[in-house]
């Protein structure tokens, strides 16, 4: 019998877990190292979303579990009220990557933590209160952060925020709006959709919270030109523009961040999951100008475990692994090297409607057809689960005329061999479920 299978392991996990959306793989993880994942049996599992979107040093990382193992033995939490030098040093650190002016740092815990304290800050220092997201957004499941989600979990808890706007995200693979020519035309449909929210408003706009790289909603990346278009229209409301880039900051899209690309600085900048490279790190970064008028009003963000030194410390570590192995520039070669995969797949299989994403940060999209893109329910999840049969960890998005989005996001130390793997078994996936 399988170790997987150790019945005590999951009645255990039925009677004593709160269930928190979709299910649990049907097997038991004991360790990981680099690209791969062991189960009980020592299955190694090659995982091509990096933990939850997270790992992008691999597992384990030496590096990374050295800071751990010396700050557990020296300092690992404060009273929220003291400093360490792990503390200063990382917002000094980040201070010297962050685009523009942004050079003051709030550390925190999780991606939801950052953007509420984004949302709550740019609440107090605009004097409004509403707050505008894209209709596919993913940005936490607390407060105010989820009243800026509308791609999942709205249902069943009562009213959100007052205040709460939003405007479709511009989906090149699916668009509304067309010029003369035909061509997507994605300033016509952000024009329509500042034209509802102005509209709606009561005259309180305080910001736009957006992902560079919508993930959950299915990779959708924003054309260029959109950031900067978008962060006008901010402009010319009044609005601070927030970018959430707890899945895109730190190298993964092929550069620092994924707003470089478009030369866009926003007013404030969230980080988490590839900052801490696995371990709740989180931060809020912002300019001088808006951390001083925060502060003058009486800004409020006390929590517990807020500017803690051990993951700080951990932070300060993963951003000079990535600047020092040039990680960024990896990911875009990796990059490229995936992306080419994917496309090869496309050319074979039918039911691959699109390929699309930076770095890597992929998306593939199944289709029931390709002509009309019209969604394979079910199909998405089937090669998912075919995928782990065969060793590959994958991790797709289903939503509302959608067949499903695999959101393939392999560390950014994953090695050439290991793309070729993954994309050999998903293909072999695709081949038994088609």
């Amino acid at each position: 019998m399988s170790r997987n299978d150790d019945p005590d392991f999951w009645n255990r996990a039925r009677q004593h877990l709160v269930r928190y959306g979709g299910s649990f793989a049907p097997m038991v993880i004991e360790r990981a190292a680099g690209s791969f994942v062991y189960d009980a049996d020592g299955r190694p599992i090659l995982d091509f979303t990096s933990g939850q979107m997270s790992a992008v040093l691999g597992h384990c990382h030496p590096e990374i579990s050295a800071v751990i193992a010396d700050s557990a033995h020296r300092l690992e939490h404060l009273f929220s009220g003291m400093l360490s030098r792990p503390v200063v040093d990382l917002a000094t650190a980040l201070a010297g990557v962050a685009p523009g002016a942004l050079e003051r740092s709030l550390l925190l815990t999780t991606g939801a933590e950052s953007n509420e304290a984004a949302i709550r800050m740019a609440k107090l220092v605009t004097g409004r209160f509403e707050i505008v997201g894209f209709a596919q957004s993913w940005h936490g499941m607390t407060g105010g952060a989820a009243s800026a989600t509308y791609s999942a979990g709205r249902r069943g808890v009562g009213p959100a925020a007052a205040g709460s706007l939003a405007i479709n995200a511009p989906f090149g693979f699916r668009p509304r709006f067309f010029d003369a020519s035909g061509a997507y035309d994605w300033q016509a449909e952000l024009d329509y959709g500042f034209d509802l929210v102005d509209r709606q408003s009561c005259g309180s706009l305080a910001a736009f919270i957006a992902e560079p790289i919508l993930s959950s909603g299915g990779i959708i990346d924003l054309p260029p030109g959109y950031l900067a278009a978008l962060k006008k229209k901010c402009e010319e409301r009044g609005m601070l523009l927030i970018l959430d880039e707890a899945q895109t900051g730190v190298g993964r899209t092929g550069t620092m961040f994924a707003c470089e690309r478009d030369g866009v600085v926003p007013d404030i900048l969230t980080l988490s999951k590839t900052l801490g490279a696995g371990l709740p790190l989180a931060a809020i970064v912002t300019t001088a100008e808006i951390e001083e008028r925060a502060h003058e009003r009486g800004y409020l963000f006390y929590t517990t475990h807020v500017s803690d030194p051990l993951p700080a410390a951990i932070g300060l570590k993963v951003l000079e692994i990535v600047q020092r192995d040039r990680l960024a520039d990896r990911a875009r070669v990796a990059g490229t090297r995936l992306e080419a995969g994917l496309r090869a797949l496309q050319e074979r299989y039918d039911c691959i409607g699109d390929v699309r994403g930076r770095g890597l940060l992929l998306g593939l999209e199944i289709v029931k057809d390709r002509a009309t893109k019209e969604p394979a329910d079910g199909l998405g999840a089937a090669i998912t689960r075919e995928c782990m049969q065969l060793g590959l960890s994958m991790n797709v998005v289903q939503l509302p005329g959608m067949g499903g989005v695999f959101r393939i996001a392999p560390p950014l130390t994953v090695s050439d061999a290991e793309i070729d793997q993954g994309l050999d078994l998903l293909g072999r996936a695709i081949e038994r479920c088609v």
